[in-house]
């Protein structure tokens, strides 16, 4: 571990440069994925997009280590699992803070400056099972980071779901009467170390929510359905529910608390108006809005200090209990490739591409054209347990590809997760391999990652198969 002089030395060079060049808008990077790049490639591409905020949900010693030496700001994560365990032993709460924060600071360590203590812990569907442990668990926390001299510079946060608070209109917001003491608590408590209060705010739930609710009102291109709240008029539902958090905080005291926004994006695929064009539409106009710096009716001229946009990349092993789009939110798919054209406002134009991503050869795993399929309802349970089937659903991308689609392209996925072990294509002779990309429109047939040990070999052979497609016209395999 770092010694303790060391790392204030180089908080102190953090601090100076981190007034200098904080532009506001990060990613939520979450690895709950089933095909997962590098944390060396991530950070790559962290950096060729001028990001320089990362928030995290845990602690991923991999992650932690490639973002180690790249100056990028990192919000960690302490899981709701654990709150119970460090809210009550200081000693765990030190072993916590020693293994999983100051034990990656110092020189060339990682710019860690958050810890967020629980994942929104009031969530009302958790049906108060965390909430007698955040203020013990923030208490130890903080005198943890004290002991290893971080408490000046790491700051804890406790991000919160969207509905910690309610009203009918912004001005009228309050938090839910169960959670007014609890929240006066911590938010005197992150007022009093200078900490910022962090919330999670998606229209889009709001959208695939309540049938009622006006589409046009979810995003910042104008709306027919405005919310007048005396002289404030609402033209988008982010500002209204940003205002619907000022006002709660102001009836406890706390008006001008500094708020980040921890979580906000629109998913690309998984369910009815989930799409491509909507999460660019959404997202573009989010970023150009916040850094208008038009603020919000409650706040204007003051935006949110940060916000960090779910996610960056797609996680196909999340759990689908909130709706099949939970696998697709990332800006970039599995592979660090741009969905859609986005200008993210740090300077440097249109997202680019994650570069030398080390994918499995092109093919693909399909249903043998000319075979009777009757029997198949088995075989795609067992592939799409295992497998990212979501985008097969109604309102998905794949959805209308037809039976004999829908069916290749659960086999191909299943196929891909096997590394393309041919007899995961066997599926009881119903499954062939096909070098001849499958994809329609939207609908995209995935090739899997392979290991960076094999990296040069994938890469040149790619080659040499296209060279012989167009040189002899004929496949062969690369095993």
């Amino acid at each position: 571990m770092p010694k303790p002089n060391s790392i204030m030395a180089v908080l102190a060079i953090w601090s100076l440069s981190a007034t200098v060049a904080e532009s506001g808008i990060g990613v939520n990077w979450g690895t709950v994925s089933l095909h997962k790049l590098s944390p060396s490639t991530v950070v790559d591409l962290l950096r060729e997009n001028k990001i320089g905020k990362v928030k995290m949900f845990d602690t991923d010693p991999d992650v932690l280590k490639g973002l180690m030496g790249s100056g990028i700001q990192v919000m960690v994560g302490v899981p709701n699992e654990m709150l119970g365990l460090i809210s009550s032993s200081s000693g765990a709460s030190d072993l916590w803070v020693q293994k999983n924060v100051s034990a990656y600071m110092g020189k060339g360590g990682a710019n860690i400056r958050y810890v967020a203590v629980g994942n929104e812990p009031f969530l009302s569907s958790y049906s108060g099972q965390f909430q007698s442990y955040v203020i013990p668990a923030l208490m130890n926390l903080q005198q943890s980071l004290a002991k290893a001299n971080l408490a000046g510079y790491v700051k804890l946060v406790v991000p919160c779901n969207a509905d910690a608070y309610e009203s009918s209109l912004p001005s009228q917001g309050a938090f839910r009467p169960e959670l007014i003491d609890i929240m006066t608590q911590i938010v005197s408590f992150l007022n009093s170390n200078g900490s910022p209060f962090v919330v999670n705010i998606y229209p889009f739930l709001s959208l695939y929510g309540n049938s009622d609710f006006p589409q046009d009102y979810a995003f910042f291109e104008g709306t027919s359905h405005a919310v007048t709240d005396g002289s404030n008029v609402y033209y988008n539902a982010f500002d209204g529910n940003f205002d619907t958090l000022v006002a709660a905080l102001s009836k406890i005291g706390y008006g001008q608390m500094p708020i980040v926004v921890g979580e906000v994006g629109w998913p690309t695929d998984g369910a009815v108006g989930a799409n491509l064009t909507a999460a660019r539409v959404f997202n573009q106009g989010l970023i150009n809005h916040i850094l208008s710096n038009k603020g919000t009716p409650l706040r204007p001229g003051d935006p949110p200090m940060d916000i960090y946009l779910f996610s960056l990349l797609d996680e196909e092993a999340k759990t689908i209990l909130p709706g099949n789009f939970e696998r697709h939110w990332g800006i970039f798919s599995f592979d660090g490739q741009a969905k859609y054209p986005l200008n993210l406002g740090l300077g440097n134009g249109r997202l680019k591409n994650a570069k030398d991503v080390q994918y499995l050869p092109p093919r693909w795993c399909v249903a043998k054209p000319s075979t009777d399929l009757s029997a198949v309802v088995n075989h795609l349970r067992i592939a799409c347990s295992a497998a990212d089937c979501t985008t097969l659903n109604y309102g998905g991308s794949c959805n209308a590809i037809g039976v004999k689609g829908n069916i290749s392209y659960a086999f191909n996925s299943y196929y891909q997760l096997q590394k393309q072990d041919s007899k995961s294509c066997n599926f009881d002779g119903l499954g062939m391999i096909t070098f001849l990309d499958p994809s329609i429109g939207e609908c995209r047939f995935v090739v899997g990652l392979t290991d960076s040990s094999s990296s040069s070999f994938i890469k040149h052979s790619r080659w040499f198969i296209a060279w012989l497609w167009m040189s002899w016209g004929v496949w062969i395999f690369v095993l």
